[in-house]
């Protein structure tokens, strides 16, 4: 199959809403462009740039920005200066008492050396998951929904910092998040031991709250609930992933009801003939003398004949 025609295939498909049936393996390989998982069914999608003949995209670049702070992070607190750190990271008083406002973006790229195992486990499915939901969303809408996750879960314990201080460091959450994007548009890919993506993103997402819960980690369970809905509705309000029943009927409630008016029955128009009927076919009348019946228009010929049988019912 080749390029051409394997992505009119593809397309198809997602015209019927029949993407996450096609084996996420799919061989047809564009050009300089090897895909992993999906197809790029967005016309916004293009690399950013190129190093030799593979394409970088803006995935790459933010797991070569993870990675790069990460290794930067691991030298500072090697050389005793990790108290850096501490700038970067969220602080709902460091935001109202020190209009520290970097802190609202820096903290997701805080990776302490304690947890680089899951790190690299994190950068893993950013990589993967990112670079599918990327081609098939589009470059831009891509990096609108990197700064949702980014920015929404700080922005409600920016607002809990009214009641009780708040902190945040890493970008776990953030990065299932995309995973989340990822089940949303290709629910029934299979993924581990050929579970689905839907499947593993509800055990996954279940094994997330339960350990916060056990452990009371409040602030972090809005943070990790915030951005799976924040990349669970944007998935599904730019019409990705197949259609649920209660989104349609939801979405038909909140569209406006149209309004029906109630025609009127037509009535029948009832000819009011004049009380004198000499007096209305006189003009008949003299036509007829002067040119003769046949030269009578129709209506005039309809209007003699009820002249007559009106005559005719009054002379009985």
């Amino acid at each position: 199959m080749n390029t051409t025609r394997a992505r009119t295939f593809v397309r198809s498909l997602a015209s019927l809403g029949m993407t996450d049936r096609v084996p996420l393996a799919l061989g047809f390989s564009a050009p300089l462009i090897p895909l992993m998982f999906g197809v790029a069914t967005s016309d916004d999608y293009k690399p950013v740039t190129w190093m030799g003949r593979l394409p970088v995209d803006v995935t790459t670049i933010l797991v070569a920005t993870h990675v790069a702070v990460a290794v930067a992070g691991c030298v500072l607190f090697a050389t005793g200066f990790a108290a850096i750190l501490n700038l970067l990271i969220f602080d709902s008083a460091r935001i109202f008492y020190g209009a520290q406002l970097w802190r609202l973006a820096t903290y997701a790229f805080v990776h302490p050396p304690g947890s680089l195992l899951w790190f690299a486990i994190e950068m893993y499915m950013l990589f993967v998951f990112g670079r599918e939901v990327e081609r098939y969303i589009g470059q831009r809408p891509f990096i609108v929904l990197y700064g949702l996750l980014l920015f929404v879960p700080v922005a409600i314990l920016t607002f809990w910092g009214l009641w009780q201080r708040t902190g945040l460091g890493g970008s776990p959450a953030l990065h299932f998040g995309i995973f989340i994007a990822f089940a949303a548009i290709y629910p029934n890919a299979e993924m581990f031991l050929r579970i689905t993506a839907k499947w593993t993103a509800l055990i996954l997402a279940g094994i997330y709250t339960l350990q916060l819960l056990a452990y009371h980690a409040w602030s972090d369970l809005v943070v990790v609930w915030s951005s799976m809905a924040a990349a669970w509705i944007f998935i599904r309000a730019r019409g990705v992933g197949p259609e649920l029943m209660w989104w349609s009927n939801f979405k038909a409630a909140l569209q406006p009801k149209p309004k029906f008016h109630v025609v009127p029955k037509p009535s029948s128009r009832r000819v009011v003939e004049p009380d004198d009927v000499y007096s209305s076919i006189d003009p008949i009348l003299d036509k007829i003398a002067k040119s003769g019946i046949n030269s009578l228009t129709a209506s005039e010929r309809r209007a003699l004949d009820r002249a007559r049988s009106r005559l005719l019912n009054e002379s009985k």
